[in-house]
């Protein structure tokens, strides 16, 4: 079949729930993808931050075949090996307390809200506490994460939402002292907002919201599904900061391709919240996703991932800095380490495919800013060749 035969049946068969790019993907090498015919495009996408370590990393490649070989799956009514090594792994990099496993960042996000949830009940036995999360924050399709996701756009048709959920203005403290009260058990926030525009916290804001939780009791939710693993030169994005949060999300990375995702609590969430028979999951931390959770924690320490995180990303942030300056078009340059972002004064959509067409992969945030957020394991050769497609479209497009 030719690849435009397997997109008419794609459209035949498939829920039209996203508007695709018409190419077919059929293999990886490195920092390359290739499509169905063979052609070759540098990859500044990884699966929207998911394939940290490369394509075709063979030690990865041979930990899932491994565990392919033994088992797969076996639910969490018994333990198994991948999960404890991987549980104490992850603990022992984000000094978090407990870890909850799931199979997606949308899935540690509905965890995190029971969670706080529950803390809150524990303490008063009430049924109305509330959630403070931000505007533009993304969080999830699900209908718990979709109500503390901060687009009206996302949830408009899905209305009624989950109820006693507020937003703040990230950024804005006293936006968010305006809406604390007695019901407030948890503040939910991306330490770098991905979908909502590459926007990091700034350190004053979330150390006064931290400030906040400490004094009134209320638990501080960090979603680093994008933005954690390494993305930002640190092996959590909050490490920059001083800061610990009481729940943590991770996902996409954290797996580097298999499903899978975690919350993960400190020791007043862990000892005063869920408890046996209170959430659950059938694949959450089953024996295959936590092999790859284990063996791409490996390869981070090994290879000092974050290290060279910092390294190319502050190469990536000066050579787009120079772009932003020669091009008019460009309103702003946001982000830290290889979660970038530039700011266009008009829709990026035939930018983007502009570079696809050339042989570069690249994805917006919202419908004028192109994100930079490659595999971790790009060197500065690549920067460059993206930047010289980069420039091709942009000048054609000036």
């Amino acid at each position: 079949m030719t690849m435009p035969e397997y997109i008419e049946q794609a459209e035949s068969a498939l829920l039209h729930t996203y508007n695709r790019y018409q190419i077919v993907l059929d293999r990886g090498e490195g920092v390359y993808l290739y499509d169905y015919d063979g052609k070759k495009y540098l990859d500044f996408c990884a699966g929207i931050a998911v394939f940290a370590l490369g394509y075709g990393n063979k030690a990865y490649n041979d930990a899932l075949k491994a565990q392919i070989d033994k088992v797969i799956h076996t639910s969490n009514y018994y333990y198994n090996v991948p999960a404890i090594e991987a549980a104490k792994k992850l603990l022992e990099v984000s000094g978090m307390s407990r870890v909850f496993f799931t199979n997606s960042g949308a899935e540690a996000a509905e965890g995190a809200i029971k969670a706080a949830r529950k803390y809150a009940y524990l303490k008063d036995g009430r049924h109305d506490h509330e959630i403070i999360a931000m505007e533009k924050s993304f969080h999830g399709r699900t209908m718990g994460a979709l109500s503390v996701t901060g687009n009206p756009k996302y949830r408009e048709a899905f209305e009624p939402m989950i109820g006693n959920i507020r937003f703040a203005k990230m950024n804005d403290i006293d936006s968010v002292k305006e809406l604390v009260n007695e019901k407030t058990c948890a503040i939910m926030l991306e330490t770098v907002q991905g979908e909502g525009g590459i926007y990091p916290a700034e350190v004053e804001f979330l150390s006064e919201i931290r400030k906040i939780c400490d004094e009134k009791d209320i638990l501080l939710i960090l979603d680093e599904i994008q933005c954690g693993m390494g993305r930002t030169g640190s092996m959590f994005a909050f490490l920059k900061y001083g800061i610990r949060p009481d729940i943590l999300l991770s996902a996409k990375a954290l797996t580097c391709g298999v499903p899978g995702g975690a919350f993960l609590l400190g020791e007043k969430a862990a000892e005063n919240s869920l408890k046996a028979g209170d959430h659950g999951t059938t694949y959450g931390g089953n024996p295959l996703a936590a092999a790859a959770t284990v063996e791409v924690l490996r390869q981070f320490e090994e290879k000092d991932i974050p290290g060279h995180v910092k390294k190319i990303g502050d190469y990536l942030w000066q050579k787009l800095d120079e772009i932003s300056e020669k091009y008019d078009m460009i309103k702003a340059h946001r982000g830290i380490g290889l979660m970038q972002g530039l700011e266009f004064d008009v829709p990026v959509g035939e930018i983007i495919k502009g570079c696809m067409d050339r042989g570069l992969i690249l994805i917006n945030a919202g419908t004028n800013i192109i994100r930079f957020v490659p595999p971790l394991v790009i060197e500065k050769e690549h920067v460059d060749e993206m930047l010289g497609i980069l420039e091709q479209v942009l000048t054609l497009n000036a």
